[in-house]
């Protein structure tokens, strides 16, 4: 596995992580609040973080099905350049890698 495919994975991790511990969230959330007399407010609030929960979910399993090299230049794009540097450090560590076999 590359240092890129590593990474790739790392970060999917992470971010499913973070989206296992809304879900616990949310599920707590909804069994505190059914007892509460102000119920409706607050289920209205919980329906909406549902579906910013959901939307971000869609862009996980958008991020999972990009192959690891269109996963790294959407990552260029978003971080300028400090993304620059990162893609000519890792374009030379591939070389190395090829280098050293």
């Amino acid at each position: 596995m590359t240092d890129i495919a590593r990474m790739v994975e790392q970060h999917i991790l992470e971010h499913e992580s973070r989206l296992k511990h809304v879900d616990e969230l949310l599920a707590h959330a909804r069994k505190g609040a059914g007892n509460l007399p102000e119920y409706a407010q607050i289920r209205t609030k919980l329906d909406e973080l549902a579906e910013k929960r959901d939307r971000h979910a869609v862009q996980l399993d958008d991020l999972k099905a990009k192959a690891a090299e269109e996963w790294q230049q959407h990552e260029i794009e978003q971080s300028g350049l400090m993304g620059v540097w990162d893609a000519l450090a890792q374009d030379l560590e591939r070389l190395v890698e090829r280098l050293g076999k």
